[in-house]
């Protein structure tokens, strides 16, 4: 009854409009910006590198992992398998276009939570939620977007990262998935309870670390199978455009599941990027706005290409039709779409390996992953709840979050994917409404930032200059926190 009801929302939220939608903003954003996705690839790789943290904020390079702690999780493993499953290689293309085109959509949205946030609490809080409230003056949209936000990282996203934990160390290890949820919780809860500025210490740490393991794997497959470079991209390019005879009566799946996984990847218009986003000390908010631009080239284009090519390159991958069911393509007997493929490209080059290999890559990737849905979730809380009883909220938020990560240890896959895609769902409608809307303080402060970079200036906004109403922290131009703290005294 649950799962068939899941199963019916996540049909409306995930119908060709959604899909439509996606790309059309996406497009619109790229033109609108004159593609700063390749024209400004320089600057974003100089802005990662610069900029430090203050009392309130942390640094771009923290953001940037924080964000990525959150765009490198189960997606890129199983979900890219997934899209390979059901969309077939071509899915991998379509997964490629939306992420470049996504980076604009990127853009717009942690540029209006810089511009839009707010000191509380000595950190810097930010997102959706507080640019619609103060942006468009919708405080009903800015709840109900909050709330949508609250319930999806609280509850109906961690149970796909956890799920992705218990199944690895189960296939790999052995290990019961009880053990592995009281092991998870433990770890997650020491350090959620340490606030932010752990959060963002350990995803600059493991962030880093974890990436750069397993892209040292992919590439060693790579290399170990280099002749079939021009078969593999062959088939991926011939797949998306259903000119392939085998995939070609899937293409409508490949474009559906390469968009659906891609943007469960690099997470480009949901808003979650905005949060950490709206955390980064810097003196100008398109400084913020072309770092998470950037990241999403990094989660994308690097790591779950990483995982599309082990998977390609070794053949190791089943396609069904979803729509009929059939099995189009069986290279796995018995495989069921998911973290499984991988597991069996890594094998291939290295016997015995590949399951512990992809089960401790999981580990790494869900963690971070439910590090930066917890912040999230606690910075919509935040907004919610303004009152003296907001430690209590939080605590409370934290128990829920626990809960609901321990719960996804044991329920099944299927329905964890689900519950995580309806989540997904109901946060890209509601953020890519309201940053259509709000698209023009984010242009009005690329514009801003173009003039003062081509002056040799490091650029810092001035939102009264531009008659920008509600930013109030950058009303007076830009201090640091802490400045303004010695300023008082």
């Amino acid at each position: 009854m649950i799962e068939k009801l899941v199963e019916t929302v996540n049909g409306w939220l995930w119908s060709p409009f959604l899909i439509a939608f996606i790309v059309c903003c996406g497009l619109y954003f790229s033109i609108r910006t004159r593609f700063l996705q390749i024209r400004h690839v320089k600057e974003m790789i100089r802005l990662v590198t610069t900029g430090k943290g203050s009392d309130a904020g942390v640094s771009s390079f923290q953001a940037l992992t924080m964000s990525l702690s959150g765009r490198i999780g189960v997606g890129n493993v199983a979900g890219t398998a997934t899209g390979i499953a059901y969309g077939g290689p071509g899915a991998v293309f379509w997964m490629w276009v939306i992420t470049f085109i996504g980076a604009a959509t990127a853009y717009v949205e942690s540029t209006l939570a810089q511009i839009y946030k707010e000191e509380r609490d000595g950190q810097y809080r930010g997102g959706p939620a507080f640019y619609i409230e103060k942006g468009l003056g919708w405080k009903w949209f800015a709840v109900v977007i909050a709330a949508a936000i609250l319930l999806s990282m609280a509850v109906l996203m961690p149970g796909i990262q956890a799920n992705s934990i218990a199944d690895g160390f189960s296939n790999a290890f052995g290990i019961p998935k009880l053990v592995t949820g009281i092991f998870v919780i433990a770890v997650l809860g020491f350090t959620i309870f340490g606030g932010v500025k752990r959060i963002a210490k350990t995803a600059e740490i493991v962030v880093p670390f974890m990436a750069v393991g397993y892209l040292l794997v992919a590439i060693a497959i790579i290399a170990a199978n280099i002749e079939k470079v021009p078969d593999v991209f062959g088939l991926i390019f011939k797949s998306a455009f259903g000119a392939d005879q085998v995939f070609g009566g899937i293409l409508g799946s490949a474009v559906m599941w390469g968009v659906k996984r891609g943007l469960y990847a690099n997470e480009a218009g949901q808003g979650t990027g905005a949060h950490p986003a709206a955390a980064a000390e810097v003196s100008h908010p398109a400084k913020q706005g072309l770092v998470q631009a950037f990241s999403i080239y990094l989660d994308v284009f690097l790591v779950v290409t990483a995982t599309a090519l082990m998977i390609l390159f070794t053949g190791q991958y089943n396609v069904i039709n979803e729509k009929t069911g059939e099995t189009i393509v069986e290279h796995l007997k018995g495989v069921e779409p998911g973290a499984g493929y991988t597991q069996a490209a890594v094998d291939t080059l290295f016997p015995g390996f590949g399951s512990a290999f992809i089960a401790i890559a999981l580990f790494f990737f869900a963690f971070t992953t439910m590090y930066a849905y917890y912040y999230i979730a606690e910075t919509n809380l935040a907004y919610l709840v303004r009152s003296e009883k907001r430690g209590t909220a939080f605590f409370a938020l934290k128990l829920v979050f626990l809960a609901a990560t321990f719960y996804g240890t044991v329920k099944t896959a299927t329905t964890a994917w689900a519950m995580g895609d309806i989540g997904l769902g109901i946060m890209v409608w509601l953020n890519l409404i309201a940053i259509l809307l709000l698209f023009k303080p984010a242009y009005i402060a690329l514009k801003d930032y173009e003039e003062q970079l081509k002056q040799g200036k490091d650029p810092e906004f001035n939102a009264s200059k531009y008659g920008i109403k509600n930013a109030t922290f950058w009303e007076n131009g830009y201090t640091r926190v802490d400045e303004k703290k010695e300023q008082a005294l």
